[in-house]
């Protein structure tokens, strides 16, 4: 399948004039859009920047046993027959073969245990380079199994990207590392979000209320939505949150079991294209997430580029990083229902604090988290690593 629709991109202009061709780069992710995740929405954002510059390739896992290869929005996409899933990750043993075809660079982004054997065991010669998303939290048997192989790769990479000094400070993965790692935070299309349609707006708030607090994500255990359902039985507003998964029911019956069912709308999933308007609609976004799994939290951008204050937890992570405490929002302690009503409630009841968190906020997105300066920091690496190999 191909489709003709561009993104608008950064262009040539990123490339040295002294450059004599362009720099052959294979992407290697988990999956690709539409496939919905945090990683998933940073590729595809990466190589539409990256795809005029550079010959970009990227190789992804397949979401069944088919191959397929496709172009979507000018990106060479291959996605590799899924063969089994273990642990919620594919298993692709055709990746082996394609992850050792020719380039100057090959960028690889983990947490992905599959990508990470197939490079090893593909005889790729090229630069190694590494975003590092995320520790993986949870496989207390797998992980430690695998983290012979993940070390062999981060210690072969020539560079690793870290998305926050935060998480580069915390995470004992990259602590054996350090001195091949980069911080490049994420960054996003500011201008989509900045601006919205009116008339869905002034419908949104029609429909639940002037006193909206909205929160975006997978329904999953590290997103906290539990604690932040138990927060509304003392907030005066209410909460819509944007997303779908495993523990849509189980949240569902624990906002009816506390009493506040009419106060927690569970949206299901909203594409990006109308969630603009849910963010222009809401008086402020509340990200409960409870654990390290939450590496930085993109929603939190796009929250702050339609100029919203952020209510966000003390992890130690890359979240208290986007948003800052005092500054452009609130951060509470993680798992604590009552520090999310109270930061909540000031916000909601306190019009001038909201607004002056939320002037902050978009500042703070058009300054830091960019497409355009994470773009340009990471061509700068590839260009340094490709200089020096």
């Amino acid at each position: 399948m191909t489709r003709n629709t561009e993104q608008a991109g950064m262009g040539s202009s990123l490339l040295s004039p002294a450059t004599p061709r362009r720099l052959r780069v294979l992407q290697v992710g988990k999956f690709y859009p539409p496939h919905m995740g945090g990683i998933e929405t940073h590729l595809q954002a990466l190589c539409g920047e990256l795809r005029g510059p550079l010959d970009l390739r990227v190789i992804v896992a397949s979401e069944n046993s088919e191959p397929v290869e496709e172009t979507l929005d000018g990106v060479r996409i291959l996605r590799v027959p899924t063969r089994l899933t273990l642990a919620s990750t594919p298993l692709c043993p055709g990746m082996v073969r394609h992850i050792g075809a020719p380039a100057d660079l090959i960028h690889i982004h983990l947490p992905n245990p599959t990508a990470v054997l197939a490079y090893l065991a593909s005889g790729q010669v090229a630069p190694l380079i590494v975003t590092y998303h995320s520790d993986t939290v949870r496989q207390k048997v797998l992980g430690p199994l695998f983290s012979p192989f993940l070390h062999r790769a981060l210690s072969r990479a020539s560079a690793i990207i870290a998305t926050s000094p935060d998480y580069l400070r915390t995470s004992a993965v990259l602590a054996r590392h350090r001195d091949h790692c980069h911080v490049i935070p994420y960054g996003i299309a500011l201008d989509q979000f900045a601006r919205a349609d009116s008339n869905e707006v002034a419908e949104i708030r029609q429909r639940y209320g002037d006193r909206l607090v909205l929160s975006v994500g997978r329904l999953v255990y590290y997103k906290g939505f539990e604690y932040l359902i138990r927060a509304m039985k003392q907030v005066r507003g209410k909460l819509l949150i944007i997303g779908d998964g495993p523990l849509r029911e189980k949240l569902r019956s624990l906002a009816t079991e506390l009493g506040v069912a009419d106060k927690v709308i569970l949206a299901g999933e909203i594409q990006n294209e109308r969630i603009v308007s849910y963010y222009h609609a809401s008086k402020l976004f509340a990200l409960a997430s409870i654990a390290r799994s939450e590496a930085f939290g993109i929603v939190q951008i796009e929250a702050m580029a339609a100029g919203l204050p952020v209510v966000n937890t003390s992890l130690d992570s890359g979240v208290p990083f986007v948003s800052l405490h005092d500054k452009t929002g609130l951060t509470v302690p993680p798992a604590d229902p009552d520090s999310l009503a109270a930061a909540i409630n000031r916000l909601l009841d306190d019009p001038e604090l909201r607004q002056s968190f939320g002037r902050a906020a978009a500042l703070r997105a058009r300054d830091e988290f960019s497409l355009e300066s994470m773009t340009s920091r990471t061509l700068a690496l590839y260009e340094r690593v490709a200089a020096n190999s």
